[in-house]
């Protein structure tokens, strides 16, 4: 049974934030002033889960590290947005590319930046730590702070309600 009042039978795409949705608020900083990211070993597993059923899957962030790019596309990620400093220009670009409607996508994002594009979606997502605009706007707001398995909850409420969850995927990486 799912918590989200939304028809996820229609969900074909997830988008996601980086900072403040797949890793907490809070980046420690290297020696050499490089952020550092931590995150959720039970989102990447739902993540990995999606790339394998076949739903769209993207991030759209401002980030721009290596690791970062690494850890989601060893998911099997391939649209991966770095540097996007104006988020709305490259989800239209993503919508563009792979024709997904608004209503089969869900965004999850945190903070101003992530604005325009969750206006834009059928489905979207805050944090449970989310800025206040932000929730604001959502309409579904994740029981789970920014890094600590919001992929996961939205992913595993999708997959259970469209019947993909405990397919053979599960079992493996």
């Amino acid at each position: 049974m799912s918590t989200i009042n939304y028809d996820l039978s229609k969900i074909k795409c997830f988008i996601f934030d980086v900072d403040g949705v797949l890793s907490p608020n809070s980046i420690p900083l290297s020696p050499e002033g490089e952020p550092m990211r931590m995150v959720n070993i039970k989102d990447g597993y739902a993540l990995n889960m999606a790339v394998k059923h076949g739903y769209g899957v993207a991030i759209i962030t401002g980030a721009d590290t290596e690791s970062v790019r690494l850890r989601f596309s060893r998911l099997g990620i391939k649209d991966i947005y770095m540097k996007s400093s104006i988020k709305i220009n490259d989800f239209n670009d993503y919508i563009s590319k792979t024709g997904y409607k608004p209503e089969e996508i869900i965004y999850s994002g945190d903070d101003l930046p992530d604005y325009h594009v969750m206006k834009e979606v059928g489905l979207p997502v805050a944090p449970a730590d989310a800025a206040p605009e932000i929730r604001g706007i959502a309409k579904y707001i994740s029981h789970c702070k920014g890094g600590e398995g919001v992929a996961r909850d939205l992913i595993e409420q999708v997959l259970k309600v469209q019947g993909n969850w405990m397919s053979e995927e599960a079992f493996g990486w």
